[in-house]
């Protein structure tokens, strides 16, 4: 009997798995448009409704993407790379990418923009001026070649069919799927060609999993699912419940990178940044332990050898080759900044983080509608971390706005994001467990 969309939809009204050959060709209709946009629908809440088994959503992984190209790479070190679920400050792939590539592995990473609250690799990177992410395959294979590392936008050619569910799914109130947040990654993810992955998969406030039992499920699916396919493959579940970096927003976030490069900036960015290019060189061959990883990746980093891929790959893709000498000569630094002030003395008991990336949002450096043009100066910057003792009056954090009316909504927006209390407070572990 022929394959047809009712078949796949018949066994998913049954509470049916289909099978790897009939999610293929439903995969395959997604991609060439024979699949209608009623059917995409009914095909995603039927997921929802009836998941999936690992076996079965590898075979979705794997048959979304292979409806687009597969890179194949044929390089002098293993080809590894990261994924983060999403968070506030997390500016880690602009360090993590040149630090493995200093230490001998090729960084193929196909990123993203900012989706809501949280902010988006190549957004950050758009803030250099000259820069490009939409390179041709050509030149992504050369840039990667030269500096160990290239960071991209998606081409219309990786995972097609995922660009067509993704839209189906924001509409029809299916995004939150387990099974087709796994396949929408990892179908991409894969597409790169990878020898191993890392997943930093966030929770708390500033996370879309802001609870440990939802970011464990997804963790484990990601690992469980990559690894079905092929990929091996592991994750970090790390705290979000504070910015990552005392940096949010475009520009800010990519100085404080370059901070970091320059020997700095330490604190939680840089230590999540150890933690998941430690589990990828072990992954990857090139570190006997993470303890071993973890010190390859300082020594990168202290040497200036990660600065120095940093330098390359930004050139190659078309930004200064000067940045991390000059950074405040390139990158866009906003007409109005204002601190916000403490309203008492006491101790930072707790952050609201996806309201200080709303704010971050509301002030330009994020995307309200798909069509919005993000201004890669505003932000904030200093953010006390957790557990800080602050007197009135002191400054929680630092304004960048476009505006004086711009900058008090941010200013008032911060200060009810920001909790103080009167005694010392237990902080929540940075890296809350590991998932293999």
């Amino acid at each position: 009997m022929p394959l047809g969309a009712r078949q796949v939809l018949g066994r998913l009204r049954e509470g049916e798995e289909p099978s790897p050959k009939e999610l293929a060709w439903f995969a395959a209709g997604l991609a060439d448009g024979s699949i209608s946009d009623a059917q995409a629908g009914a095909f995603a809440m039927g997921i929802c409704r009836a998941p999936m088994g690992a076996e079965a959503r590898a075979a979705l992984t794997l048959a979304m993407r292979d409806t687009g190209d597969v890179l194949r790479w044929d390089l002098p070190g293993p080809v590894l790379d990261k994924h983060s679920t999403g968070g506030v400050g997390d500016c880690v792939s602009l360090l993590l990418a040149p630090a493995l590539a200093a230490c001998g592995a090729y960084v193929p990473m196909i990123s993203g923009r900012g989706l809501g609250h949280t902010g988006g690799t190549l957004d950050k990177l758009e803030a250099i001026p000259g820069l490009s992410t939409a390179l041709s395959e050509e030149r992504f294979r050369a840039v990667v070649g030269e500096a160990g590392a290239a960071i991209v936008s998606a081409s219309s050619e990786i995972a097609t069919a995922d660009k067509r569910l993704y839209r189906v799914r924001d509409v029809t109130g299916t995004v939150e799927s387990l099974d087709l947040i796994t396949a929408s990654i990892l179908a991409k993810k894969l597409a790169a060609g990878l020898e191993a992955l890392v997943l930093d998969v966030k929770t708390g406030s500033g996370a879309f999993m802001k609870g440990p039992e939802e970011a464990r499920a997804l963790a484990q699916s990601l690992v469980s699912t990559a690894k079905a396919a092929g990929c091996p493959t592991s994750a970090l579940i790390t705290d979000m419940s504070q910015p990552l970096a005392p940096a949010l927003g475009n520009a800010l976030e990519v100085a404080e990178c370059i901070a970091v490069l320059r020997g700095e900036g330490a604190g939680p960015l840089l230590d999540v940044t150890l933690a998941l290019g430690a589990e990828l060189l072990v992954a990857g061959e090139l570190a006997a332990n993470t303890a071993a990883g973890t010190a390859q990746l300082r020594a990168a980093l202290e040497s200036g050898a990660a600065a120095d891929r940093f330098a390359r790959m930004i050139a190659a893709m078309g930004g200064p080759a000067d940045l991390i000498e000059r950074p405040e000569a390139h990158l866009a630094r906003a007409p109005v900044i204002r601190d916000v002030p403490a309203p008492a003395t006491g101790i930072i008991a707790r952050m609201d983080a996806e309201a200080l990336g709303l704010a971050v949002v509301a002030l330009g450096g994020g995307r309200q509608v798909e069509s919005d043009v993000i201004d890669p100066a505003v932000g904030l910057s200093a953010v006390l971390p957790l557990g800080t003792t602050v007197a009135k009056g002191q400054p929680l954090a630092r304004v960048h706005a476009a505006s004086e009316d711009a900058a008090a909504a941010a200013a008032s927006a911060v200060s009810g994001a920001i909790t103080l209390a009167g005694g010392a407070q237990d902080l929540p572990p940075l890296i809350v467990e590991r998932i293999s």
